[in-house]
């Protein structure tokens, strides 16, 4: 029999480790391995499974060491200076990292490409299924469409969301551009105010909207003359993140290194 995928979860009390730590626990084939939280957070010393009325055997600690002692995949979805705080423990001890964090800056994400040289690393923006499968529709999509048509992406998340546009919406924002053979630092517009002109054609606007309990809605706009193209997607949950999250950390463990994205894991290259 195999032995179980030890799986450590970062942010280990907020709204996406608790899901993490469900999903973990719910695959026949892994086991929650460890559960870190930053410094001073009230679920120090809890069981992880606590809030979900479950007892783990895993307390939740804020020593890396301690939490990582026993992990080979760890999945961090938090904020990018723990992140990387946690990819430089993940590469001392050779334990394979998920990062579902965004708003990572370019020097950072430089960061985690040169640490994926010595451990194996999966970074998305978003690990939702249908978000890489709209993706390459997108891709196909925009070669299509690729000229009489002006291209806007929308995204909508919750209040607490502190980065904008998500990361998935500047994810979209590059297919589009690479598909079109265009530099998205150069054609994208994430405001419009007052007097604007006309609308350049060889941009991508992004337009984002902050409120309630919304997971993550995304879609992009292809407006032509006479008709547009809507693709969207809707998530209602973030348990399609967690799962997806998981099937990553089964892509990498075992690997010794390499920088990889839900394309890998999907077989959608």
């Amino acid at each position: 029999m195999t032995a179980p995928l030890r799986i450590a979860v970062a942010g280990a009390s907020g709204r996406m480790g608790r899901m993490l730590i469900e999903a973990v626990l719910g695959a026949p084939d892994a086991e929650l391995a460890g559960a870190l939280e930053i410094a001073g957070s009230p679920a120090l010393g809890q069981d992880a499974g606590a809030a979900l009325g479950r007892a783990t055997g895993v307390v939740i600690t804020d020593d890396l060491a301690a939490g990582l002692s026993r992990a080979q995949v760890l999945i961090d979805f938090t904020r990018p200076e723990g992140t990387l705080a946690h990819l430089a423990a993940c590469r001392a001890k050779g334990v394979a990292m998920v990062i579902g964090t965004t708003g990572f800056t370019e020097p950072q994400k430089a960061e985690i490409a040169q640490a994926a040289q010595h451990v194996a690393v999966m970074r998305a923006p978003n690990f939702s299924v249908g978000v890489n499968v709209m993706l390459k529709l997108l891709e196909h999509a925009a070669r299509a469409l690729n000229q009489g048509y002006d291209i806007e992406v929308i995204e909508a998340h919750h209040r607490h969301k502190v980065d904008a546009p998500s990361g998935t919406a500047l994810q979209m924002g590059e297919v589009l551009a690479s598909a079109l053979g265009r530099d998205l630092k150069a054609c994208a517009v994430y405001a419009r105010e007052g007097h604007t002109g006309e609308r350049d054609p060889s941009t991508i606007g992004f337009s984002t909207i902050r409120g309630g309990d919304i997971v993550g809605d995304h879609t992009v706009l292809f407006a032509g003359i006479g008709e547009r193209i809507e693709i969207t997607h809707k998530s209602s949950s973030r348990v399609t993140y967690a799962q997806g999250a998981v099937r990553a950390a089964r892509f990498v463990a075992g690997r010794s290194s390499g920088l990889f994205d839900m394309n890998d894991v999907l077989g959608l290259r």
